[in-house]
């Protein structure tokens, strides 16, 4: 009996222990619950980083494409057919009359000619030229391979 109280004695923890082990057990339950809030933290501020990076490059974006738009519309001004007679008139240019061009006859100089890549008399795109197996539909390959079949197996 004694030998049994002494198993039993040892196979009992001293309460420190016991109350030890909750204690380190409440501990790893709490650096775990702070380690996966500390990832959580980790991937929100970076979704949060990515989100507000996109919303600058949108605006920067949005700027560019309004500052293209002034410039087209300011070039557009400066290339008019009004503007450019004004300027043209301040610098002291006037428009050519009929009495006031003179042409010159250059020897030797041969126009050029205009080039025409169409074929002479023909008015309509030409047809491709596709084979005709290429042109055969899967329902005609099979009727042919039948019939072919067909009249090779009445062959001796």
């Amino acid at each position: 009996m004694n030998n049994v109280t002494q198993i039993v004695q040892k196979a009992r923890q001293a309460p420190w222990r016991v109350q030890r082990q909750w204690i380190g057990l409440f501990l790893l339950a709490l650096v775990l619950m702070a380690m996966v809030a500390g990832i959580y933290l980790n991937v929100t501020v970076g979704a949060t980083l990515a989100g507000r990076e996109i919303q600058t490059l949108r605006n920067e974006i949005t700027t560019n494409q309004r500052v293209n738009a002034d410039s087209e519309t300011q070039l557009a001004g400066l290339t008019s057919v009004e503007a450019m007679q004004q300027r043209a008139e301040g610098m002291g240019f006037q428009p050519a009359s009929p009495d006031d061009i003179t042409y010159v006859a250059v020897t030797g100089y041969v126009a050029q000619s205009t080039v025409d890549l169409s074929t002479p008399g023909s008015n309509n795109p030409a047809a491709p030229v596709i084979l005709p197996e290429y042109t055969e539909s899967w329902f005609d390959y099979f009727m042919e391979q039948q019939t072919s079949s067909a009249t090779d197996g009445d062959r001796p």
